[in-house]
């Protein structure tokens, strides 16, 4: 997430944007606020640039990247790309993209084969109109043309040095012109992701060629273009950090235990096989199949579901499944139980959003804490685990007053707290994201799926998770 600074730079360019509805009449004014998500001022409060700053001050920092997003997608007034591009680069950085190092872009450029990657002229120019020309002519750039002085585009020289005359520039002078090494990560990543996207490079074997040339550059600074799944046929790419633990693939995922831990042993430690034993097998459940780059799918988990329970209806199982994890949740902590409801309910349901897994043991360990002493392994189990496209996984967890006092929630515990903040610690060190909500907040199931309506959309756009 963004620091206090880029919040203010966040609020200035929004602010600035919002200015534009200036254009629109008094009578358009709220329409147009509500469009954006903004509230609504009374036409008689004043005149349209009061009327847009005092609806824009009631905007709290946690609606602003909201605004800003409607902006960019659905603006009733005419938005020039620059300003549009200051928006996308500030909710773009938002995202936290990996870092492209400077030499690496430069490495990366000259090895590029630009009369290769231009050869289909429509959708190249498509892809730098969309991140990197402007839409003014730049005066600086003036030359001589049909027997006057007329200015001179970006994109005047790049269809003469780039496709009437190819060979004239090469892919770091493209690069330097465009801006592209000074440019966000952000918006370098998309631009590569363009390049060798089936939209540019119509041929599926130039694809994976390109993306191998480009990968020997990105690698040693820790991205990578890894396919992430396919696009009109064509294999789709996206760049991904190399240096998340999460990247590494599950081997197993035991959750939705009902009851207490697990007992586990090893039917293979060579193929890490294991079997739950003791009590009911199907008290604990074991997903064991492999997890694609898309991450782990609601359609995966029913189907595994479907298949390990032998539920012919495909209906019956995922009803069936649903119902399974809803039982393993805490009966003493209904936060943790609208959580799970509202995800399901808060948005539409489909069988391409992520699994959202219950009660997950992060560790497991033969010996009780007692037993184990100071070399315990703490916070056995996450409440909630996505694991979303690319490796990324991503930890869901509600506090409630047991997490930080004692005595049935009377007196403060530092210890429990210090706890708790080391194992988020941990966790994130271990390549997972944790999002914590307090109990309050999800005592209400109402309040719940509201809650998952506003986080749900922006989490998913976050991590970059798309429907198939």
């Amino acid at each position: 997430m963004v620091d206090s600074r880029d919040r203010l730079a966040l609020r200035t360019q929004v602010h600035a944007a919002v200015g534009l509805l200036h254009g629109l009449t008094h009578t358009r004014l709220n329409p147009a606020f509500e469009q954006l998500g903004l509230p609504s001022v009374p036409e008689d409060a004043g005149t349209k640039s009061e009327r847009i700053d005092l609806s824009f001050g009631q905007v709290p920092d946690s609606e602003l990247v909201q605004v800003a997003r409607r902006f960019v997608e659905q603006s009733p007034v005419p938005v020039s790309r620059s300003i549009r591009r200051r928006l996308e680069d500030l909710l773009w950085e938002e995202d936290s993209p990996p870092e492209i190092p400077k030499k690496a872009r430069r490495e990366l450029a000259l090895a590029l084969d630009l009369p290769e990657l231009a050869q289909h002229h429509a959708p190249f120019m498509r892809l730098l109109d969309r991140l990197w020309l402007p839409e003014e002519p730049n005066i600086l750039l003036s030359t001589f043309l049909n027997d006057g002085m007329q200015p001179r585009t970006l994109r005047d020289d790049i269809e003469r040095h780039v496709f009437r005359n190819p060979g004239d520039w090469s892919g770091v002078e493209l690069f330097e012109q465009l801006g592209a090494f000074e440019a966000g990560d952000a918006r370098f990543a998309r631009f590569l992701e363009g390049l060798v996207s089936g939209d540019v490079l119509l041929d599926e074997h130039l694809q994976e060629a390109t993306v191998s040339t480009f990968n020997g550059f990105l690698r040693s600074s820790g991205t990578e273009l890894r396919r992430v799944g396919t696009d009109g046929g064509y294999p789709l790419f996206a760049l991904v950090s190399t240096r998340l633990h999460g990247n590494r693939r599950p081997k197993n995922i035991i959750f939705a235990s009902l009851g207490s831990k697990p007992d586990i042993r090893f039917q293979s430690s060579v193929d890490n096989d294991i079997e739950i034993v003791g009590g009911r097998r199907s008290d604990t459940l074991v997903y064991d199949r492999e997890i694609s780059t898309a991450g782990l799918r609601w359609r995966d988990l029913h189907s595994w579901w479907q298949d390990t329970q032998k539920i012919s209806d495909e209906s019956k199982a995922r009803v069936d499944l649903y119902a399974r994890l809803r039982d393993c949740l805490p009966a003493n902590s209904p936060g943790q139980r609208n959580l799970y409801e509202a995800y399901h309910t808060a948005l539409p349901a489909s069988v391409d959003d992520p699994a959202l897994l219950p009660e997950v043991w992060l560790h497991w360990d033969h010996k009780t804490v007692e037993e184990r002493g100071p070399e315990a392994l703490l916070r056995s189990r996450m409440d909630f685990l996505l694991l979303l496209p690319h490796g990324q996984r991503v930890v869901l967890e509600v506090d409630g007053s047991q997490h930080y006092t004692t005595d049935r929630g009377r007196t403060p515990d530092t210890a429990k707290y210090a706890e708790m903040v080391a194992a988020d610690r941990d966790l994130k060190l271990r390549g997972y994201e944790v999002f914590r909500f307090g109990h309050d907040e999800l005592k209400h199931l109402d309040a719940a799926k509201e809650l998952m309506r506003q986080f749900l959309p922006d989490m998913f756009r976050r991590f970059r998770v798309t429907k198939s």
